[in-house]
């Protein structure tokens, strides 16, 4: 007699590679998530952006998860909570914008005028006012998560998704963090900080344009 198997089947490999690029893709261009943490990388240092960094990736990871196991159901039976949730979202992105173009360049005399990074929480909880956090958890999910042994491979996506973004947003804050070794002139700074707040608004150019759709 022989006893059921308590093995999923998981991703094959010829589709571990698509899902692994998308994700890739995704995490490492240009959007709230990376400008916000070149910013606070910029401002605050590594060691005091790490938990705003580990809060991003383990909320991209919960994201992928509730989705999958219910929460996309609830948005399409409640659209009109999916768009709410999505402006809110918008408009706390133009806020960060605002706050994130007007920082003071980093000193020891105006650290307490800088502020606070995000906290592991907040930034955990950021993702759900993220829309490029629902198209890269929508496109996980739906193009890259098989049917057959669902609940397996939606928790591998959700692993891989967390695994791969670690590096490639760790990479922004990185590299905020070596440029303030550079940039000592307050000027380059405020440079700096108002390109990363224009990247922020950029981001929300798809919900301006539905925004738009909706109103002609």
């Amino acid at each position: 007699m022989t006893h059921p198997t308590l093995v999923l089947p998981l991703l094959a490999p010829a589709a571990f590679g698509p899902l692994v690029l998308f994700t890739v893709v995704m995490s490492i261009t240009p959007g709230p998530n990376n400008a916000m943490l070149a910013s606070s990388g910029l401002t605050f240092g590594v060691r005091r952006t790490l938990p705003h960094l580990m809060g991003v990736n383990l909320g991209c990871g919960l994201m992928v998860l509730a989705l999958g196991l219910g929460l996309g159901t609830v948005f399409a039976r409640e659209p009109v909570l999916y768009q709410a949730l999505k402006y809110v979202g918008a408009a706390y992105l133009l806020g960060l914008a605002w706050k994130i173009a007007h920082a003071e360049p980093p000193s020891e005399e105006n650290s307490a005028a800088r502020g606070q990074p995000l906290t592991f929480a907040q930034a955990l909880l950021f993702q759900w006012v993220n829309p490029k956090a629902y198209v890269m958890t929508a496109g996980l999910i739906a193009a890259y998560t098989p049917q057959r042994g669902f609940f397996g491979n939606l928790l591998l996506t959700a692993v891989v998704c967390s695994a791969v973004n670690m590096p490639c947003t760790g990479l922004w804050m990185l590299c905020g963090s070596v440029l303030r070794r550079w940039l000592h002139r307050p000027a380059a700074v405020r440079i700096f900080n108002i390109v990363m707040a224009l990247l922020l608004v950029i981001s929300l150019y798809p919900v301006a344009r539905e925004l738009a759709r909706q109103l002609t």
